[in-house]
């Protein structure tokens, strides 16, 4: 006999964390639990991740959306990467493209055949080599084509509306039974035993009881620390960035197909272009530069007019002792924040829903399944922070105190192992699964200027001449399939009219 499923489950929050966790709920678990969220419309959102990585497609796959339909409702476009720009040092720029270099070369991956053929000045930079990295840079897009073989290796994410990403979540979980609570909480019962958490208490008297409780409050972390006092991990030593200011702005052009983050004195600006404007921000620290002069810097740095007062968010980068605490779990913001420079902000929740399908508790829980779900997330996290750091530490910049402390501080083992590893042969550490591979971590390493000294010394058997005939007309095939491709502007317009 199988376990039994509990069967009533609360969400605590809405946004983007707590309807993605409804929707997803809502269609694995088909009717045999009883799904409720609470949210208050009172409460604002932190409406900040409006970029996301590849993955995505796989969520809203599972979930059985329509893609067009989902790019016209949350005013989406396509994002191929992102642009850095002055964090290497002042007028450097790279692109961290997405989707795959050619696995033709057998012995190795091509990133490494690819670091002894540039070593001996036989190979351009390892973009030239990337078809999503050249469409991005010409403003063009495409999907992958599964049955060519350079198209195959194109991948893309989106940037979309959050908050209308949020509603129509809510639409598509409420048509499949989610129960919507409106209203504040304004207290928490617990088993007087357990501890567990029992139920809520809604402004007015109302309960909302269940079995199993999923905070997605926000930072403060209504359930997961208020009440369990779970405890933060504080990473704000590594990460000294603890303040965004945002605004929209009107959209100058046409939107292009790639976030951009560009590098200030203290910390960095976001630009994402959706259909109707773009959404900007500059995540700083507020030991290096006061809120004036970041709202200064951020609106003197926008491409087309401000179209509402900017905005100030705060934050601690870090992350929850445990993300599953008796019988609470933490999705979101309540259960860590790492800031959205590798827009894993929606990632992380994606991958925190997934877990919680693949633990989903029984009646009677178990404790080796809580750790492991508590090993996993703390895995993931500490992953996606080591890659972040690795913008701010491999810097050339000493123009201010706050790249000055960035490129000297002491950083996590487990980054400078994989830095010094790299340094060497052009090697990458990779615990799978990891959110960020080999191509991921060479493309930033590269473009932030950090070289191995050697490489792989069993690529030497490869004959370096028909490597480079290779190269060759590898660039030469991707600059005329994207010649070929449609704007990125032009894909949106047939998008909306049901014809792309």
């Amino acid at each position: 006999m199988g376990q039994e499923l509990i069967r009533e489950l609360v969400i605590l929050g809405g946004g983007t964390a707590g309807w993605m966790t409804a929707a997803a709920l809502s269609r694995a678990l088909n009717g045999r639990v009883s799904v409720t969220l609470v949210e208050s419309e009172d409460i604002g959102t932190v409406g900040v991740g409006e970029a996301t990585i590849p993955a995505i497609t796989l969520f809203n796959r599972m979930l059985d959306i329509d893609e067009d339909d989902f790019l016209r409702a949350t005013q989406g476009t396509f994002k191929l990467g992102i642009e850095f720009i002055d964090w290497g040092d002042i007028g450097n720029r790279y692109m961290h493209a997405f989707g795959h270099f050619p696995s033709d070369i057998q012995i190795a991956s091509f990133e490494q055949v690819w670091q002894k053929m540039r070593r001996h000045g036989h190979a351009h930079e390892l973009s030239a080599y990337s078809i999503t990295r050249a469409a991005a840079s010409a403003g063009k897009f495409m999907r992958p084509d599964e049955s060519h073989p350079l198209l195959d290796n194109l991948a893309y994410a989106f940037h979309f509306d959050a908050s209308l990403y949020a509603r129509y979540l809510r639409r598509y979980s409420e048509a499949r039974g989610v129960k919507r609570v409106e209203g504040r909480v304004v207290d928490v019962r617990q088993d007087p035993v357990s501890g567990d958490i029992a139920a809520l208490v809604m402004e007015g008297g109302a309960v909302v009881s269940g079995e199993f409780f999923v905070d997605c409050s926000g930072f403060r972390g209504r359930l997961i620390e208020e009440v369990l006092h779970t405890g933060y991990e504080d990473w704000s030593h590594w990460l000294p960035c603890d303040r965004a200011v945002f605004v929209p702005s009107a959209s100058n052009g046409g939107p292009l197909p790639y976030t951009r983050a560009s590098a200030h004195g203290a910390g960095w600006q976001w630009r994402i272009p959706l259909q109707h404007r773009v959404g900007n921000g500059y995540v700083h620290s507020s030991l290096h530069v006061s809120e004036d002069e970041a709202v200064a810097t951020l609106l003197g740095h926008l491409d087309g007019e401000a179209l509402a007062a900017p905005r100030t968010l705060r934050f601690k980068a870090g992350m929850r002792r445990r993300a599953w605490n008796r019988n609470c779990v933490a999705i979101g913001l309540a259960g860590g924040f790492l800031e959205p420079l590798e827009s894993t902000s929606i990632h992380l929740v994606q991958t925190a829903i997934s877990r919680l399908l693949a633990f989903f508790p029984a009646q009677r829980q178990s404790l080796e399944d809580i750790a492991e779900f508590n090993r996993r997330s703390r895995q993931e996290y500490e992953h996606v922070r080591d890659f972040v750091i690795l913008h701010y530490h491999a810097t050339r910049r000493n123009d201010t105190a706050f790249w000055n402390h960035c490129r000297t501080m002491e950083i996590p083992e487990s980054l400078a192992k994989r830095i010094r590893l790299y340094r060497a042969q052009g090697r990458i550490a990779e615990d799978n699964p990891e959110i960020f591979t080999e191509r991921n971590w060479v493309q930033v390493l590269q473009g932030q200027g950090i070289e191995p000294e050697g490489y792989a010394a069993i690529l030497d058997v490869v004959d370096s001449g028909d490597i480079e005939d290779y190269l060759a007309s590898l660039r030469s095939a991707i600059a005329s399939l994207v010649e070929a491709m449609p704007s990125h502007g032009q894909w949106l317009q047939d998008l909306q009219r049901g014809q792309a």
